[in-house]
C-alpha cells in the first residue's frame, strides 16, 4: 500500500505492507470547506456568536489591538487581517491606531521575509506590528494571579489597548485540550514569568491536562481566569481541515465563540478505539508544525492514549530547526534516563524554559518507546536522548511486525496531531 505523509513543505512518500490486524490509515474525518473563506468571515464579524458586530463595538474606540499567532501556527493571518481591519478603520479607528501583536508565547520573534509570509507585504508596510518578548519584564503587567500566589504578566500593549481583539485557531492541544481562544493571552502574550507555571512540571503530569479535556482542565481554567482580568472583546477563531483550508468562522464572545468552535470541530478530529495499538507511524502534521523537536511532542502525544505499554511510537517529522532552540536542548543533557529525568523535574532539581515538551515527550517515554524519523537532528544525538532514529520508515514498520509478529495491531496517522485518538 502507498500513503504520503505530512512531513515538512514536500510530504513523504510511505510503502507498506497491510497486515491482518493493521487498524488502518487514520485520518482525521474532514469537515466541508468553506466555498468563499472571505465572505465567511465577513458575515461572522457583521454576525458574530453573543456580541455586538466587530464594527459596533469599534465605535468611539481610541485604538485597538490584534493579536495573532506566529509563524508556528498556519492561521491565515493575511486573509484575516484586512477583513478586520477594514471593520475597525469604518468604525472610526484610524490605521495607525491599530497594532497588531504577535503571540509568540515563548517562541523567537518573527521578522523580515517570515513577517511578511506571516501577515502579507501590505500589512507589514501599513501597520504597528510588535513581537511579544516573553522574557522583557519591562513589557510585562500584572493583572493578579493564578491561584494564591503565581503572578500573571501579561504584555503591557494588548493591555493599554482600548479595544482588544484575539485571533487565533481551533486545534486539538496536548495541554490545554483546544487551542484558540483564551490561549492567545496565557501563554501568547504572557511573561515566562508566567509560563514557568503554565509550563511546569505539575501542570504538564496533572491528569487532565490533556488533549480533547476542558472540564476540570487547569491549563485551560488558568487561561480562562487570565483572560478575564486581561479583558478581550472579540475572538476571530477559524477551524482548518488538514491542507489548512478554512472549515468554519467563530467569531465574537472571547468564551461562547471559542467553545461553539470547540463543539463543532470535536466532531472531526476525535478516534476512539476499540484497543491498543502495538505501534503507531504518525507525523507532527507537516510544516510549519514538524519545524523542531519541541513542537513534535505534539504529535507524539497525539497518539500516546492509543498505543499500549511496551509500544511504539514513530514520528516522521523533518526538524529543519533541530530542536527548535539552544535552551530546549541544554533541558535533554539533564535527561540520564527518561525517569530520572521526570524525577529531577518534579522535585524541581533544575528549572529551564522550554523543558515542558521534554517533560510531555519522557512522560511518553516511560511508556512506549520513541523512534523518530528527521533529517534535522543527527542519529548520534537522538540515540543520546534515548529515542531511536529511524533512516526508512517502511524498513523499520517491517521490523516492528517482526517484533510484535504477523498479528500486531498498529495503524497510520499521517496528519499528526490533528487527530486525537484515544482508547474506549
Amino acid at each position: 500500500m502507498h500513503i504520503r505523509l505530512k512531513y515538512g513543505e514536500d510530504g513523504l512518500d510511505l510503502e507498506f505492507p497491510e497486515t491482518s490486524n493493521f487498524v488502518g490509515v487514520l485520518y482525521p474525518q474532514e469537515a466541508e470547506v468553506l466555498p468563499e473563506p472571505k465572505d465567511a468571515i465577513r458575515q461572522s464579524l457583521l454576525r458574530p456568536i453573543e456580541s455586538e458586530p466587530l464594527k459596533e463595538l469599534g465605535r468611539g474606540k481610541t485604538d485597538a489591538v490584534i493579536v495573532i499567532s506566529d509563524i508556528t501556527r498556519p492561521v491565515p493571518n493575511a486573509l484575516l487581517l484586512p477583513i478586520i481591519i477594514q471593520q475597525l478603520e469604518a468604525a472610526g479607528i484610524p490605521s495607525e491606531k491599530i497594532t497588531i501583536l504577535i503571540a509568540t508565547g515563548i517562541h523567537r520573534p518573527n521578522e523580515g521575509q517570515e513577517l511578511e509570509r506571516l501577515v502579507g507585504k501590505e500589512i507589514v508596510s501599513s501597520y504597528r506590528i510588535i513581537n511579544h518578548l516573553s522574557k522583557n519584564q519591562d513589557d510585562m503587567v500584572l493583572v493578579g494571579h493564578i491561584g494564591d500566589r503565581v503572578p500573571a504578566l501579561v504584555n503591557k500593549y494588548y493591555l493599554a489597548a482600548d479595544l482588544k481583539i484575539l485571533t487565533g485557531f481551533i486545534e486539538p492541544h496536548m495541554w490545554a485540550g483546544f487551542s484558540g481562544g483564551r490561549k492567545s493571552i496565557l501563554p501568547g502574550i504572557s511573561s515566562v514569568k508566567t509560563l514557568e507555571f503554565m509550563h511546569g512540571p505539575e501542570m504538564v503530569a496533572h491528569p487532565q491536562t490533556r488533549y480533547g479535556i476542558l472540564k476540570g482542565n487547569p491549563f485551560h481554567e488558568a487561561g480562562l481566569d487570565i483572560m478575564e482580568k486581561a479583558g478581550a472583546d472579540f475572538i476571530v477563531n477559524v477551524t482548518l481541515d488538514t491542507s489548512k483550508k478554512i472549515t468554519g468562522v467563530f467569531s465574537g464572545h472571547p468564551v461562547k465563540a471559542h467553545l461553539a468552535g470547540v463543539e463543532a470541530l470535536s466532531r472531526h478530529c476525535v478516534r476512539t478505539l476499540d484497543e491498543p495499538l502495538d505501534f503507531v507511524v504518525t507525523t507532527n502534521a507537516g510544516a510549519p508544525l514538524d519545524c523542531n523537536l519541541y513542537q513534535s511532542a505534539k504529535g507524539i502525544s497525539g497518539v500516546a492514549g492509543a498505543t499500549r505499554e511496551g509500544g511504539v511510537i514513530l514520528i516522521a517529522t523533518e526538524c529543519r530547526e533541530g530542536f527548535g532552540s539552544e535552551e530546549y536542548r541544554e533541558v535533554f543533557e539533564h535527561a540520564t534516563t527518561p525517569q530520572s529525568f521526570i524525577e529531577k523535574l518534579m522535585k524541581k532539581e533544575f528549572f529551564l524554559p522550554d523543558q515542558w515538551c521534554a517533560q510531555e515527550t519522557y512522560q511518553v517515554m516511560l511508556k512506549n518507546e520513541i523512534w523518530v524519523h528527521t533529517q534535522g537532528i543527527d542519529s548520534d544525538t537522538l540515540k543520546r536522548f534515548h529515542f531511536r532514529p529511524v533512516e526508512k520508515i517502511s524498513e523499520a514498520i517491517l521490523q516492528l511486525l517482526d517484533r510484535f509478529g504477523p498479528d500486531a495491531r498498529w495503524a497510520i496517522v499521517p496528519d499528526g496531531p490533528l487527530l486525537i485518538l484515544k482508547v474506549d
